[in-house]
């Protein structure tokens, strides 16, 4: 099993690291095996509480994509043609390039609630270096 120090849960989840203590002790969380040096969490228990959290808004269309990251606008930069726009989904950054014209239809801007809708054949994996 993958266990994982209690700051690294608390940065993963969004939360403090009191939290995730308060999470050990209330069996929301399940912690690692017992060992000396610092008390850690189970990843498995991470990856539930972290889908548990997922907000699952009311979908505005029907549609195939599943990966829909509700997030708020940041950032938006046009230019004559193309516009680059930045969302903040939790603790991810997705940035999109659309046309000037749809983001001025949309009238998207930094504060306005957005969603980004990702669909692709081809998905990349990576794991973090070991510390």
């Amino acid at each position: 099993m993958t266990q994982m120090r209690i700051s690294e849960a608390a940065e993963l989840l969004g939360v403090s690291d009191d939290t995730v203590r308060r999470w050990l002790d209330s069996g929301r969380l399940t912690a690692g095996p017992e060992a000396p040096g610092p008390r850690t969490v189970d990843g498995a228990s991470i990856a539930a509480a972290m889908a548990e959290q997922a907000v699952d808004p009311a979908p505005v269309s029907i549609q195939s994509a599943r990966n829909r990251f509700p997030g708020i606008i940041t950032r938006v930069e046009r230019d004559g043609v193309m516009a680059l726009v930045e969302i903040q989904a939790g603790p991810h950054r997705v940035t999109s390039l659309l046309s000037r014209e749809s983001a001025d239809e949309l009238g998207l801007a930094p504060g306005v609630r957005a969603a980004a809708v990702i669909k692709s054949t081809n998905v990349i994996v990576e794991l973090e270096a070991s510390s």
